[in-house]
């Protein structure tokens, strides 16, 4: 009985060292289901990395913001890039920053921070400071407002928020959204 079972026992180990390993239907298989689950993911990664770009310029755009009111504040008018004291540089891999200052308006005057797209795919933005007096007390306060294009664009663009002339602007465009002051 001892020896059949010892032959048993080798069939058995002969039998298991055939059964491994993966045959080349198995292996596309697996191949093949990969690669359908990257296609899947794929844009879904890519999407992300653009909403990662654009993080850059609406915080750029916010900071140049701030800044401009600090600075009106202390020096009773808006300040040229290198003025307001920010270690952003005018252009990175993605954007382009541009001020685009408006007239006085009746003792209001604006401001416009213009974050360019370098690279397609990408939402413009655009940061409004203005300054608003009260007629009862005299005192100009400043308002900000960041506004981002509604699509992305398929090449490099400007924001399309109306500046330039005797308007006060104090709101986004039409193509564009409010994201808050």
């Amino acid at each position: 009985m001892k020896t059949e079972l010892k032959v048993k026992f080798l069939q058995h180990l002969n039998q298991k060292k055939r059964e491994e390993g993966f045959t080349l239907i198995e292996l596309l298989v697996v191949v093949i289901i990969i690669g359908i689950l990257a296609a899947v993911a794929l844009p879904s990664l890519l999407s992300q990395a653009n909403k990662g770009k654009q993080v850059e310029a609406r915080n750029n755009v916010g900071a140049i913001n701030r800044a401009q009111q600090a600075y009106f504040l202390e020096a009773g008018r808006f300040g040229a890039y290198t003025e307001i004291g920010l270690g952003i540089q005018t252009q990175s891999v993605n954007y382009k920053y541009e001020f685009d200052p408006v007239a006085p308006n009746t003792g209001t005057s604006t401001i416009v921070t213009k974050a360019s797209t370098l690279t397609k795919g990408l939402k413009p933005y655009a940061g409004l400071v203005w300054t608003t007096v009260d007629t009862t007390t005299s005192e100009a306060t400043t308002r900000a407002l960041l506004c981002e294009e509604n699509k992305a664009q398929a090449n490099p663009a400007s924001p399309t928020i109306g500046a330039g002339g005797a308007t006060l602007i104090t709101s986004c465009g039409a193509s564009m959204k409010s994201l808050g002051e």
